[in-house]
């Protein structure tokens, strides 16, 4: 759900999966949500689906359904399961069969799955008694697939952003623009194996990593920044400032940009 991850300096980590305040705020504003984030590189999916032993699939933290989409195109049967009973509602719009309830407290009432996958959603479930649920759920063979983005604008641009956030929000650890975002989700994906190791139930995971592209108008990237993990605790000024700071950096740079993305997963499959 999120796309700000968390601080990977120790004296800064946290345990997302704790913060449900923050988690499950995103369904406040669900059609945005749903119309400014990101989807997921062909690769990583067509990758996903060539390991799983079967076509069906469990989305936890589906959301409004991106990923869910993306695996039914490509030939999967799958069941979202998803806290917030907005986001769900319009995943369901959009065509999906979802659960609502957090992932580590679904029951899955003796189904069997082929495969269990997050997008952009893990870090707000228990590492480890969300990769025992999930070895619970799962056939043998099943693949669990942990997937995040983690974008990178132009250099210049990532400077301007990080200036603009440093200028309104000096004490805020949120400020990702200053280091190489990939960073933390590479860490998230060692939490997720961790976590994974511990359940027990899985061989040893895998980090997988795709990299592309996807161009920006200043428009769609205002609009995709209150959807960041976190944008609700600030104060509306805040806010207002970010964005116009932002903004201006963005008209700065021609109006435009594109953004790089390193979409990074954490797999493993089910003994």
């Amino acid at each position: 759900m999120t796309t700000t991850p968390p601080d990977p300096s120790p004296e800064h980590r946290v345990e997302p999966h704790r913060e449900r305040a923050v988690a499950e705020a995103f369904g406040a504003d669900a059609e945005r949500y749903e119309r400014a984030r990101p989807s997921y590189p062909p690769a990583m999916v067509e990758r996903i689906v060539a390991a799983m032993p079967g076509r069906d699939v469990i989305d936890v933290g589906c959301g409004t359904g991106i990923s869910s989409r993306l695996f039914q195109a490509a030939g999967c049967r799958v069941l979202g399961v998803e806290p917030d009973a907005r986001m769900a509602e319009l995943a369901r719009r959009g065509g999906a069969d979802v659960e609502v309830a957090r992932f580590e407290d679904w029951d899955p009432g003796g189904r069997a799955f082929d495969a269990v996958i997050a997008g952009q959603a893990w870090h707000w479930v228990d590492p480890v008694a969300g990769a025992a649920k999930a070895a619970a759920a799962l056939r043998s063979g099943g693949r669990l697939a942990l997937f995040w983005n983690a974008f990178q604008p132009p250099p210049d641009l990532a400077a301007s952003f990080a200036d603009v956030y440093a200028r309104v929000l000096p004490a805020s650890p949120l400020n990702i623009w200053a280091r190489p975002i990939v960073e933390g989700y590479l860490t998230m994906c060692g939490t997720a194996a961790d976590g994974i190791r511990t359940a027990g139930g899985f061989g040893e995971p895998e980090t997988w990593r795709f990299d592309w592209e996807r161009p920006y108008t200043r428009a769609e990237w205002l609009d995709q920044v209150p959807t960041f993990g976190g944008w609700s605790r600030m104060p509306a000024a805040a806010q207002q400032e970010l964005l116009a700071g932002m903004g201006e950096a963005i008209d700065a740079a021609g109006g435009a940009f594109r953004m790089g993305y390193a979409t990074v997963v954490a797999t493993a499959v089910a003994g």
